[in-house]
Order: structure tokens, then sequence, then C-alpha cells
């Protein structure tokens, strides 16, 4: 196997980069209100399908990255029909209902194109009339939770379909499917309970009515004699947590030797001084078609036992089983969110003591939701039911596994958040979710400990109310090392800018402050892979923590990676898991316009964490190749997948790119000058909206008009001397044209410059 070692810096697209010389010199509340609209148009004939396919559309106005929402269950890019290029038009998806029956929830939300905050259309419902799309509803009608069973138990099912039903099964603790009696209309499988003593056991039914369509039952949880009565525990502190979300989570399960370089990282305590981390909240929901609590059982038994092994507390990691996930909070969805809960107590009835979760964080956000302003609160009501359906069925099945919502710092300042009246009491939300878990992870995204709207302020009403109520080591303060400033969230949210050095010295301020309260229970980081990738600062002399020794590089993808050309200007890949003796970091992704071509640095256009990359700013009617590697820690990199093609679409938008960027430091802030130029003739364009970002140790997302000679010159925030900046140009509008991103020149280069440059 060929070893390949390139160093290059990770992200979506590369832009120019900045090193500034040492020089001798002396999220709802408050957001901004969105302008743009959007709307979901009636198609003829009403929203009614019988089956086929359906194009669903709209107009909008001021928008960018346009998704359809359907049924809570998926969502999809939509189609944008701009003539103009200004962010405004028309926008379709040609849905193929073929999979579905009955009444079909249909949600659009864009981005605006002034905040970056979602805007979302009326929701609308679609009728399909689908018999033979048709999944079977089934329900175990005995026996009753609750009941002490012995001997012979005979396990009813009823199941209803328009379709006739072919097949019933149940299931014993997670245990192989077999087969159900019909009885008349109901189904019966008699389940012997002799020498299982007082234990809670979860049965399950499922019923096919087509080849490889399944309904599924809820859980009922059955006691065995007196059950499971698992012993209360004091919940112990978590310091330090931290969250593990996919495709980390999955690298862990399917790549042993990922743990390697995460207990590395781990008890690393010297390179910046930092706590080690104690405990893991690791998602474990569906991923790239793999599903860790039905498929992969056997290797996350194996990571948890691992884990344990190792000192670790691990928190399964679950969201509201809906996509988007906040969906969950609503009364119509709960069952999804209720059925990831099922999943993970469904684990640990049958785990060993190694094996079991030690907890559960729970990720539902419905605050996402425009409907979460309503006076009513409804939405916050229902959150909260949702939230004790799930600890219900926690109770019900007699065992001990802490439940920890995540919620925002504002549930308990924020009108939003005031005057909740839930169960017969009006309090904040917070204290509502504080009563009814075992633990709060508070998302405390500032980047400065001190201050009215630090970290210390934003948690110390939780805290107070958590002694208030009896409940030590119950609120873990979270804090972000996540770049997210391409959303509409302010850069003051998260330590990515800063670095390590200054992020460890304000939790010191926050440890100092909170340490000695007995409801403090640690502080959580979000989240592995940025925490991972942070430096002790951006620049010169900067420190990145440094995986174990590894000369071996990676697998080759298995298989050539499929793609789709969805527009004009956007190719979209997927492709399969490559492995590695320690862990695949990211997979590089090559592009050429020649057939055959044999891959450089040059010609790298993305880097993707994931199984998938969406290659956009291309031009229309051209092929594209495209062949990708993976990288690992230490820079190895795999071999190339096969070579795969596509050609894009056409429209009537003509290309623009951007050229001539350059980086300048005035020993204040950075300034970037770009040109904007037509792709074909190089022709500048003056009158252009040219949207972009600092990067590295800026953060600032700015705009501004290019000017006659078709360049514009944009001011970052301050920046320390010897520090590390980039810029990305994000959004580029112009009337005619469209942003053709990929092209840029310079594209895909690393420039570094100093001051006197």
């Amino acid at each position: 196997m060929k070893k390949l070692h390139l160093r290059v810096c990770s992200g979506f697209r590369l832009g120019m980069v900045l090193f500034v010389c040492m020089l001798a010199i002396g999220m709802l509340p408050g957001k901004a209100e969105a302008a743009g609209s959007i709307s979901l148009d009636a198609p003829v004939g009403g929203y009614q399908s019988d089956g086929g396919v359906v194009e669903i559309g709209g107009s909008y106005t001021d928008l960018y990255d346009i998704r359809l929402f359907v049924d809570g269950k998926a969502q999809f890019e939509v189609v944008l029909n701009d003539p103009d290029g200004d962010d405004s038009g028309t926008w379709s998806y040609m849905l193929d209902t073929s999979d579905y029956n009955g009444t079909v929830e249909l949600v659009v939300r864009g981005l605006d194109t002034s905040t970056r905050y979602g805007v979302w259309g009326v929701p609308a419902i679609l009728t399909v009339n689908n018999p033979g799309g048709a999944v079977p509803v089934v329900t175990i009608t005995g026996p009753s939770e609750g009941v002490s069973l012995s001997g012979q138990v005979d396990v009813a099912i009823e199941t209803s379909s328009p379709t006739p039903v072919s097949l019933v099964e149940v299931r014993v603790n997670s245990g192989p499917w077999e087969d159900a009696v019909q009885q008349g209309s109901s189904y019966m499988y008699t389940w012997d309970t002799t020498g299982l003593g007082d234990r809670t056991v979860s049965l399950e039914a499922r019923a096919t009515n087509a080849s490889e369509r399944y309904g599924y039952s809820p859980t009922v949880y059955a006691q065995v004699g007196d059950g499971t009565q698992e012993p209360a525990v004091s919940l112990p502190e978590q310091d330090r947590a931290m969250w593990i979300w996919e495709p980390e989570s999955y690298k862990l399960l399917l790549n042993p030797g990922s743990r390697q370089v995460l207990e590395a990282f781990l008890t690393d305590t010297q390179t910046f001084g930092q706590n080690p981390v104690k405990t893991l909240y690791l998602a474990i929901g569906s991923y790239a078609g793999y599903n860790a609590l039905e498929e992969q059982k056997e290797e996350l038994r194996s990571f948890m036992s691992w884990a344990h092994s190792k000192n670790l507390q691990v928190h399964a990691l679950i969201a509201g089983g809906t996509s988007p996930a906040y969906m969950g909070a609503y009364e119509k969805y709960h069952s999804h969110a209720v059925r990831e809960m099922e999943k993970v107590i469904n684990y640990n009835l049958v785990a060993g003591d190694m094996e079991k979760f030690d907890g559960i964080n729970v990720d539902i956000e419905p605050y996402i939701s425009p409907e979460f302003r309503d006076p009513s609160r409804f939405l916050q009501k229902e959150y909260l039911d949702v939230l004790q359906k799930m600890i219900d069925r926690r109770d019900v099945a007699g065992i001990r596994l802490p439940f920890g919502p995540a919620v925002p710092k504002w549930y308990d300042t924020s009108e939003q958040g005031a005057n909740v009246v839930w169960n017969g009491s009006s309090k904040w939300l917070s204290e509502h979710v504080q009563d009814i878990s075992d633990y709060i992870s508070i998302m405390d995204y500032r980047d400065t400990a001190d201050g009215s709207a630090g970290i210390i302020a934003g948690a110390a009403g939780e805290l107070a109310y958590a002694d208030q109520i009896g409940k030590p080591n119950s609120v873990v303060i979270g804090v972000e090392t996540l770049d997210i400033a391409n959303s509409g969230d302010p850069e003051m949210i998260t330590f990515w800018e800063e670095g390590r050095n200054h992020m460890e010295a304000e939790l010191d301020k926050v440890y100092a402050t909170y340490g000695h309260n007995s409801s403090f229970g640690g502080i959580a980081v979000h989240h592995y892979d940025s925490y991972r990738a942070l430096p002790s600062y951006w620049g010169p002399g900067g420190v990145f923590w440094t995986a174990p020794d590894d000369q071996e590089a990676p697998s080759a993808l298995p298989g050539a990676p499929s793609l789709e050309a969805t527009d004009y200007q956007t190719v979209q890949l997927n492709y399969g898991m490559a492995s590695d003796n320690m862990e695949v970091e990211r997979y590089l992704i090559y592009r050429s316009n020649v057939q055959g071509f044999t891959p450089v640095a040059a010609d790298i256009v993305g880097f993707a964490r994931g199984l998938n990359y969406q290659d956009k700013g291309l031009l229309p009617e051209t092929t594209y190749y495209y062949r990708i590697a993976a990288r690992d820690l230490r820079g190895n990199i795999g071999p190339l997948s096969d070579e795969v093609s596509v050609t894009t679409g056409s429209t009537t938008l003509k290309p623009m790119v951007v050229t001539d960027m350059n980086l300048v430091y005035d020993g204040t802030k950075v300034s970037v000058t770009l040109k904007v130029r037509d792709s074909d003739t190089g022709a500048v364009l003056p009158g252009v909206n040219v949207e972009g970002r600092f990067t590295y140790a800026g953060g600032r997302y700015i705009g501004g008009i290019t000017g006659t000679d078709g360049s514009i010159t944009l001011d970052s925030e301050a920046v320390e001397p010897g520090r590390q900046v980039g810029f990305e140009p994000r959004r580029i509008r112009y009337n005619g044209y469209y942003y053709a991103g990929g092209h840029d020149l310079p594209h895909a280069t690393l420039l570094m410059l100093n001051a006197n440059h």
C-alpha cells in the first residue's frame, strides 16, 4: 500500500490564510428578526397523491439553503429557480410518495440572507391514498405493564393494515424474532417466564405486509415476579464530560483503533493543563445506514466494556428520533422520541454490568421551531410532556438510568421560558425540566467566564434552583468549541477563535466560582472532533494536540463512491467507511475536469468528517471527475478510490468567481481585498453583494458591495499579533449570475503572508 503524506488544513472549502507576525506594538433571545419569507403552495389538484411522484413547491424571498421536511422522518434539499441570482424565486421538489399512506406533514425552511437564521413556512398536510405504501400498525395488548407474571404467559398482538399482514413476530429482551400465531383477528405468542426470577423484560412485536416493510409496536415492559428494581444511587460528578456525535461515535464502534486515540486524548492533562475527561455523551442514533442499538449491538457492547475498563462513564446521547430533531417535541411525534428512549432501556435490560449505559443525555431543542414563540407556550408544554413520557418508560422498566436533557442557558431568563404552566404549576421552563430530570447539561455557550453574559452568570439560576430542590451534582455546564461563524449565532458563543489556552483559563474561573457548589456537576465540552482539533491558539507557536505515533495509512474505501448532480452547480457524493489502525480523521475529496487524473494536493476541493460531501459552486454542463481517500490523524493518506464522474445540469445564469484575494494586517485587524469576475470572460463585476467570514483566530461574518473595479475590502474584528487568520467567501449575489465558488482563483490554496506583505 502506497502511503502519501500531505499537510493540509481542514475545512469545507479552502480560503486564504494569514499568519499575523509578532510585532513590537503597545440564538432566540435578542436575535435579529429575519426579513426573508417562504411559502408552500398547493400543487395542481391540491395536496393529495395516489402514491406517485408529486411536485411540491412554492416561492421564497431573501433565503438560501432551503429544505423540505417530510412527516418528521426525512429532509430534502430542494431545487431553486432564481433567474436573477438575488436569492428570491421559486423552489420545488419531486416527492416520491410510494412509501407513504394517509396524512403526511410538509414543512419548508430556508436560511435568511441577512441574519442567517431559519425562516419557516406554514406547514401543509399532504393526503396520500396509497394502501400499498402503508406500514402495519402493531400493538401488544397483553400482558399489561406492572402486573406480576409467572409461568406460561400469552403475549397478545393486534394489527391494523389496509393490505393483508403476512407475518407477525415477537421478540423478548431484544432476542431473536419469533413467529406469533394468528387466532381470529389477533395474534398470540406463548412466552415461558420460568427461571427468570424477579426481572423486567422488554416485549416487542412487528408485522409485515410486504417484503422488508415492517411496522413495530411500542415496547411493553413485562414484570416477571417483582420485576427489575434497581436501587437509586447518588448522581456522580461528571467533570469533565464531552459530547461525541456521529460520525465520531461510529468510528469508536466500528474502528476499534479509534479507542486508542480517544483514551490518549481523554487522559492528556499535560498539553493544555486541562482536567481529564471522565464522562462521555455517546451518540447512538442511526447514521449512514448504521444503527448501533439494532445492528451494531456487539460493537456497542465491546465499546462500553472498554470504556468502563478505563473508568469512564458513558451516557447514551439521543435526540428526538425525527428529522429535524426538534420535531420530537411536538405531541404528534412523541412516539419517535419515546422509541429512542426505549431502545436504550431495552439495551440496558439485557446488557452485562460492564456493558450498560450509565445515563442518558437528551438533545431535543424545541426553540428551533418558530412556534416556540407562541404566547400560549403550547410547544414548551409538549416538550415537557415528551421528557416526562421518556422518564416514565425508564421508571416502568425499573432501571436506574440518570436522565439529563441538554438545555440552553436562557430557559430561566427569556420571555419564551417564563410562566410556563404545566401540571398545574407556573414556573420557568428550566425549573420544570430540573424538577423531573436527574441532571441538566446547560448549553452555556459563551467564550468568557465573567460578565453579565458570561458562563458564570449563565448558569447561576439553574445552580440556585438545584440547591433549592436538593439535587447535588445535577447541573453540568456545557461550553462550545465548534466553528460556528457561518451560522446566525454571534462569534462570542464558541472558543474556536480563541483556542485552548484561553478556554482553559476561562474554565478555571468557572471552577473557582462553582467548584464547591454541591449542585455543580462539572463542565461538558461540545464536541470531541472540534475539541481535539483546537490548538492553544491559532498562530506560529500554537500547540496542537498530537495523536499517538502512527505510520500506517488508512484502508481504501469499500467500493466506488456514488454521486449525483442535483442541479447545474452541485454534486452530492456518498461513500463507504474506511478503516485505520488508529482513526480516520477526514476524507479528502479530489476533483478534476480531466478523465483519468492522478490527484495532487491542488486537486483537493474539500474535507469531510462523515460519509458524504456536497461539492457546490461548479460550472454548468460540465463533466467532473472525483476520487476520494481517507486521511488519519497523523496525516497518512490511504489508497485512492476508483474514479467516478458526473455532468452538471444547465442554467441561464452565468458563473462568477472570486480572484485576487489578499490579506493584510495593520497591527489591529486583518483586511481582505478581493475581486469578483465573470468566470468566462474575466471581466470585473461592480455592484456585487459579497459575504464572507474570517476564520481561525478571526470569526467575523461580514459583507459589502464591490466597487467599479469589481473589488471590495472587508475588515475583521480586532486580532492579536502573532495569530493566524483566514477568509472564506461564503455567498456572492449579482443579477443574472451565480457564485461558482468551486472555481475561485486562488482555489484550494493555503497562502501564508507576513505583516509586511
